[in-house]
């Protein structure tokens, strides 16, 4: 069984020509399945007006479908975030005479180089996304943990507490004694759907419905981290040498307020102390609250102060 999570970006709507509108908050879920093959699209309903809709959107996917419309601030500051998140498997759909030419000098030294150029067609992409599912093979064996970061959470009648989000690493099973971050509880997992549907497991790449027994909805967040990976861990301050965009404007300073994005978390931090090159700064960030994550993970750095460049650029967590 495959599965993709699929962000659809820059035209509102174009994901509902191809799978079937589902959640909406300030992102948007719509779902395709065919056989044991499914796929999540996933739209920033609330962008340009809230950088956090993008950043949510591309956090949750692995492959990118880019609508470009015309070349504006949005589309680079797209372009920006989903460089920043690494992603490098997608396609482009070029409408009113855009030519890939055009677009070039805007991918140059991005992941998004390797980007394919497809046709505006709904129906086709529709069916050739579900066999580039089809090719995301479930992990298993040895395997032996993993973690769901929480999109969004709500209490069913007769079900209990519910978690909607996406298996960012590994697996997780149906009676697994799960830990919730940062509150430090464990609950037991009592079922999982996928795409409607009850199953035993949930993979990596896996957007799922999980209910939980042993918590109240009222005590989850947005962000919230679902784990049975012992290596996750939360901290209060990041050290590390960041990379930024090459479009930022201006060196970070000491004392300025930015934003660092992971998984489901966009948390505001406070630029501690900043030194060396001013496109590849050692940074010291102290965080309003924990992130949480694995040694190693890339953290998305924003400034929503930032008028038509809100994405700065990355730094590794340790």
């Amino acid at each position: 069984m495959g599965n993709l999570n699929v962000a659809v970006l820059g035209t509102a709507g174009y994901a509902g020509e191809i799978g079937k509108k589902g959640t909406v908050t300030d992102v948007t879920f719509f779902n395709l399945k065919q056989g044991n093959d499914s796929v999540t699209l996933i739209e920033a309903t609330k962008y340009p007006e809230k950088l956090s809709s993008l950043f949510y959107s591309v956090a949750m996917s692995e492959f990118v479908i880019l609508v470009v419309d015309k070349i504006d601030a949005a589309l680079g500051e797209t372009i920006l975030m989903v460089d920043s998140a690494g992603i490098s498997k997608g396609w482009m759909v070029l409408r009113n005479y855009i030519q890939e030419e055009q677009l070039k000098p805007y991918l140059a030294g991005t992941s998004l180089e390797s980007f394919i150029v497809i046709e505006d067609d709904p129906i086709k992409i529709r069916g050739d996304i579900l066999v580039e599912a089809s090719k995301m093979v479930s992990q298993s064996g040895d395997v032996s943990c993993g973690s769901v970061p929480v999109d969004s959470h709500f209490n069913v009648k007769g079900v209990g507490t519910v978690v909607l989000g996406s298996v960012i690493d590994g697996f997780i099973k149906k009676h697994d004694k799960i830990r919730i971050l940062p509150i430090n509880e464990t609950v037991v997992l009592k079922s999982i759907q996928k795409h409607d549907v009850d199953s035993d497991a949930g993979f990596k790449g896996d957007h799922v419905g999980l209910a939980l027994r042993g918590i109240e909805s009222e005590r989850l967040d947005r962000g919230y981290v679902l784990t049975t990976d012992t290596s996750v861990k939360m901290s209060k301050s990041v050290k590390g040498k960041a990379s930024l965009v090459k479009y930022w404007p201006a060196p970070i300073k000491e004392g300025m307020v930015i934003h660092l994005g992971h998984w489901m978390q966009m948390t505001p931090c406070r630029v501690k102390t900043s030194s060396g090159d001013a496109k590849s700064p050692d940074l010291e960030l102290e965080l309003e609250t924990d992130v949480i994550h694995k040694s190693g993970d890339i953290g998305t750095l924003m400034y929503l102060e930032g008028g038509k460049l809100r994405v700065v650029g990355k730094i590794p967590m340790e």
